[in-house]
């Protein structure tokens, strides 16, 4: 008896073995300067803490200035001073803690600093703002427990998930090669057949995620809150339009309640 064997596993919203980018800016140990012109995309995982945000390019931060000032507008267009969750150094640092998807959205920051001439002494304000945009990417429930607290959780379940297909692989093999050389007839004939026990990946994200390779092209295989104008009611992959959408990571398209006229 021929039999194939396959082994089905639902991995991350990236293809196993590879890495999705976390963001389009300048990144150096978990801190991301800033970058003049177009947003930066930012991902974070859900639940886990968002890198550090510096308020600040790369080239600037090498050089001194004087007297800096930093301004930080969040995704509801309000100043951002900090608070239990999202925590602001004097040096314009901004990390926010335990993502959700309404913290989704652009966070702005307007870096003020002086310059001097060394002829006249005048001096000049200059003014320069760094946006960041930032989405959150889903985790299964209970897969923090489960990696003990590990960063790079998706890695390490990928990297299982291919162990489990080596070893039942292995299994399958020692079983024939005991069945083959076993004079006993009365055990039933196994054959193993090389390459019929794949890793599938199940395309799907959860309810308020999906994916936009347009909108997210550097992360195209990543489940992303859905943005507002937009929800996901199930696992589907796609972020169907709503325009009475006003938040990160809607599950149900809210519908007007509307007077109806009455007859006297």
């Amino acid at each position: 008896v021929m039999r194939t064997w396959v082994l089905l596993s639902a991995v991350l919203w990236c293809l196993t073995g590879v890495r999705c980018p976390r963001s389009t800016l300048f990144n150096t140990k978990g801190f991301i300067y800033g970058k003049t012109g177009q947003p930066g995309k930012i991902y974070v995982k859900l639940h886990q803490n968002s890198p550090v945000l510096i308020c600040m390019d790369f080239k600037l931060s090498k050089k001194e200035i004087v007297d800096p000032t930093y301004l930080w507008i969040g995704p509801n267009e309000k100043t951002l001073t900090g608070n239990n969750r999202i925590n602001i150094t004097k040096t314009g640092q901004l990390m926010v803690k335990d993502f959700l998807e309404p913290l989704s959205g652009l966070y702005t920051c307007t870096l003020s600093y002086k310059t001097v001439k060394a002829e006249t002494q005048e001096e000049k304000t200059v003014k320069k703002r760094y946006d960041f945009m930032v989405f959150v990417n889903p985790f299964a429930p209970g897969w923090k427990g489960a990696c003990n607290g590990s960063v790079d959780c998706e890695d390490i379940t990928n990297r299982n998930i291919l162990q489990a297909r080596d070893r039942i692989e292995e299994f399958f093999w020692s079983q024939a090669y005991i069945f083959y050389h076993n004079f006993n007839k009365t055990l039933p004939a196994m054959h193993f057949v090389d390459h019929s026990l794949q890793v599938v990946r199940l395309d799907s994200c959860r309810p308020g995620f999906g994916k936009d390779e347009s909108l997210h092209s550097n992360c195209a295989s990543c489940c992303v809150v859905c943005s507002p104008a937009t929800f996901s009611p199930d696992v589907d992959v796609t972020c169907q339009t709503c325009v009475s959408v006003l938040i990160y990571g809607a599950k149900s398209c809210p519908t007007s309640n509307k007077n109806q006229p009455h007859e006297d």
